[in-house]
């Protein structure tokens, strides 16, 4: 009986192609709303994820806070010193890397090139903690990083606008008033997690940087890597500890510095992402509805057109159950072929969409189920009320329709 039913449903959609397609239009375009929304929403969250795993995994970043309030006489905060390091080396277990960090920027020059770039002044356990290897060159030697000689490792994007070709290790260029020599390119890295080139670096001992170009001892952040056996908030906690004896902080006094872990920096900005993606998917379910009032709609003229023709099928015997299976097929075939063209759409939208935004194409089966299985829901909720009224009639009543 079902398979009957559903050989006349497809019958009676060929009869009105046309009609039957600027019905399932609605259909199409929120099924293909809610796939494509979702898939790049995911192929987003994906790509931060990425770019702040980048960062290092099991990382704390610890910086100087803001400057202090009026009742601290309104000054900064005090940085960070070398022997900040040592504490930490010495006194926090579980911190595999500890890596200080002096910044600054600069115009690297050679030959007829330029490029504006920044400077960080660091030790190899940034290397460690970051696991960011070397494409070539070699590493600081323990006396360049004792004595802060003028050596540097770069990034792809200074060998691509500095060196254009030139193998770079082993050549010199200038890099603000500075003679460097280059040991070492990084491997690339691409765009950070927070929009920045991480491959537009020079990367200096930390002694020759706070000599050559901040003229001073201070360190802008600590690069803290925790080892994988231990517990990150332990550590952090540790951390915060040891921070506040070292800068004489006491009873309720506030840090006047901040821990970041790049772990929870993950975690909140995928949260938010994925927050926005299922706003964005709901938002665009809606026009699901609107198909289904389509159909609906639709349903309720072919009732009316064919009313004779269901007053003679139920005068010569079919059952009113029968009446109502065969137009509620009939809103299900129309809703679920609209599911298939706006899945098959969704498809080609997403890999169109995805490399121009830069995001990750993952194709999620999931996501493509549901969006069907909701566009079929819809042709039985809404194909009801139209099946329900044509399977009600009144046979004589029928046969008299004009």
């Amino acid at each position: 009986m079902f398979g009957i039913t559903l050989i006349l449903a497809i019958r009676e959609i060929q009869r009105h192609l046309l009609r039957s397609f600027l019905t399932t239009l609605g259909i199409v375009i929120g099924v293909a709303a809610v796939i494509t929304m979702v898939t790049l929403g995911n192929g987003a969250t994906a790509a931060v994820k990425k770019q702040i795993s980048s960062l290092g995994s099991n990382i704390l970043m610890v910086r100087p806070g803001q400057r202090m309030g009026p009742g601290s006489g309104g000054e900064s905060p005090p940085p960070f010193k070398n022997a900040d390091l040592d504490a930490i080396r010495e006194q926090i277990a579980g911190a595999r890397s500890v890596a200080g960090q002096a910044q600054a920027q600069a115009t690297g020059v050679r030959n007829a090139q330029n490029w504006s770039t920044s400077i960080n002044g660091t030790t190899n356990d940034y290397l460690d903690a970051q696991t960011w290897p070397l494409a070539s060159g070699r590493r600081f030697t323990a006396a360049e990083e004792q004595a802060g000689k003028s050596v540097c490792i770069i990034g792809n994007t200074i060998v691509t606008n500095l060196f254009q070709g030139v193998d770079p290790v082993g050549q010199r260029f200038r890099i603000g008033d500075v003679s460097c020599t280059v040991i070492g390119v990084l491997s690339t890295r691409g765009q950070g997690g927070f929009g920045n080139d991480q491959d537009d670096v020079v990367i200096m001992p930390l002694k020759v940087v706070q000599r050559r170009f901040t003229g001073n001892r201070d360190l802008r952040s600590i690069m803290v890597a925790v080892d994988e056996a231990y517990d990150t908030k332990v550590v952090q906690q540790s951390l915060s500890g040891l921070m506040r004896e070292r800068r004489n902080l006491t009873g309720a006094m506030p840090d006047n510095f901040n821990i970041f872990d790049t772990r929870q920096i993950s975690d909140a900005v995928s949260g938010s992402t994925k927050v926005l993606t299922g706003l964005l998917g709901a938002v665009a379910a809606v026009s699901l509805i609107v198909g289904g009032i389509g159909i609906m709609n639709i349903m309720l003229v072919s009732v009316t057109e064919r009313t004779r023709e269901i007053g003679i099928r139920l005068a010569i015997g079919a059952l009113a159950n029968e009446v109502l299976l065969q137009f509620l097929v009939e809103a299900v075939v129309l809703s679920s072929l609209g599911g298939i063209i706006g899945v098959l759409l969704a498809l080609v939208a997403t890999a169109s969409l995805a490399p121009v935004m830069g995001v990750e194409f993952l194709f999620d089966p999931f996501i493509n189920l549901v969006a069907f299985g909701f566009s079929a829901l819809i042709g039985v909720v809404f194909g009801y009320f139209p099946a329900r009224r044509a399977a009600a009639l009144n046979p004589i009543d029928a046969l008299r329709h004009e």
